[in-house]
């Protein structure tokens, strides 16, 4: 039995233009759709996770999802929502990428299951690779005028004055090979949807005209919005780079952190596009927000849920002690746990100086720590007041005058965590 897949997206504010008919198709029984993912990189980051979660609760509406990898389309190049070309791909990159990514997919969507509507991988590279060029333009190319390939906005774009490089053959000839693609599936699996962001329109339609035309059917669009911030900066960007769903390139803490910080209305929206959860929950949780704002219950459920479905909960459970000690009462144990990288992120930031560590064999003294070997604090007088005040911590425990720093004191055998009043941090980086 299948549910109403177009209603659910309606309701979490993921559907931004559907083909006239799609509900209705997509209410006669289990269909099959597809979405493409660039593997560009061998992961993917969360501005992917609009379309992922659109193909996971298209499975759960009881369809059956494609995710295609885009080995062939890759190494052209999407000139959607681009001022340039980008750089080409090699084959043995793109096949890595593509594991990489087929594992973190794993995440959201059942491959394995014994079901009907089972999740399927393809990768467009398989069925191009053999496709000459004078059988693809004589086969497909016919089909499609220039005059309609010049119509798409994400061509006009490339020719206008904005684009000073305009747009090479290569870029111009993508939305064929896309549009192939959904031939190829309607032909091969009877795949009748393509579902993409707002910026593919374009290429999805060229997709249903060659079935059309071709394929003597029909197929179907059913595009979500690009998602934004309600303060116009770019979604799933920080200072250092893209959100990155692979542990090695945004940490699990990062991870968290990002979704934490998200403002009110952010978090809103969010929480309906990136969470599981159902409407009834997300209003409740919505009006417990407005009637206690400070303690951002919409912030921690939506960056607890995520984080879990990405990661898994004991590295949720990690990153909130992470963030404890910045913003709350942790132990010295509580920062020998963190491990070196989140250990990095959690403090990136914070000024550091190193030492080396012959300097801990006879245990180094308190005003060598804070101002002779490290210029945290000012002056040794400086130091000597802070001591005497109780306001200096090392790695989070109070320390006196008298106490010396040994390698009995190191975080990861590396570190240790100076510390005056409850904001000012300094790291020792001992070599």
């Amino acid at each position: 039995m299948t549910s109403n897949f177009v209603e659910e997206l309606k309701w979490r504010g993921m559907l931004h233009d559907a083909m006239p008919g799609t509900e209705e198709h997509l209410m006669t029984g289990m269909q099959c759709a597809y979405l493409g993912i660039d593997p560009t990189a061998d992961s993917l980051h969360i501005g992917h996770l609009v379309g992922v979660m659109m193909l996971r609760h298209f499975q759960l509406a009881g369809h059956k999802p494609f995710a295609l990898i885009g080995g062939a389309t890759g190494m052209i190049g999407d000139p959607s929502g681009k001022s340039a070309e980008r750089n080409l791909l090699d084959e043995t990159t793109l096949r890595h990428n593509q594991n990489a990514l087929k594992e973190q997919l794993g995440r959201f969507l059942d491959f394995s299951s014994d079901g009907e509507n089972a999740a399927i991988l393809v990768n467009n590279y398989d069925w191009m690779k053999d496709f000459s060029f004078l059988d693809f333009i004589r086969d497909v190319g016919k089909h499609i005028t220039v005059n309609y390939m010049m119509a798409k906005d994400s061509v006009k774009k490339r020719l206008s004055a904005e684009a000073k490089d305009g747009m090479s053959f290569t870029e111009f000839t993508y939305q064929l090979v896309q549009g192939y693609d959904f031939l190829y599936l309607y032909q091969n699996h009877n795949c009748t949807v393509q579902m993409g962001g707002s910026d593919q329109w374009g290429n999805i339609t060229t997709g249903t005209e060659l079935i059309r035309r071709i394929g003597g059917g029909k197929g179907y669009a059913l595009t979500c919005p690009l998602i934004t911030k309600a303060d116009g900066t770019k979604f799933g960007k920080t200072e250092s780079g893209n959100v990155w769903l692979d542990a090695n390139r945004t940490s699990p803490y990062k991870f968290y952190q990002y979704w934490l910080n998200t403002s009110d209305t952010d978090a809103e929206k969010y929480i309906k596009i990136f969470t599981f959860l159902p409407k009834n929950e997300i209003d409740a949780l919505v009006q417990e927000h407005a009637e206690a704002p400070h303690m951002r219950i919409l912030q921690k459920s939506l960056a607890e849920q995520i984080t879990t479905m990405v990661h898994s909960k004991e590295d949720l459970e990690n990153a909130i002690a992470a963030s404890s000690i910045l913003f709350g009462k942790s132990t010295s144990e509580d920062l020998k746990r963190l491990d070196e990288k989140t250990f990095l992120d959690v403090f990136d930031g914070v000024p550091q100086a190193e030492i080396a560590k012959s300097e801990l064999d006879d245990g180094l003294d308190m005003i060598g720590a804070l101002a002779a070997k490290t210029g945290f604090l000012g002056s040794n007088g400086e130091a000597r007041r802070e001591l005497k005040q109780n306001s200096i911590s090392v790695n989070k425990a109070k320390v006196k005058d008298d106490y010396k720093i040994t390698e009995a004191d190191l975080i990861n055998g590396r570190f240790v965590l100076l510390q005056r009043g409850r904001r000012s941090y300094f790291v020792l980086v001992v070599k």
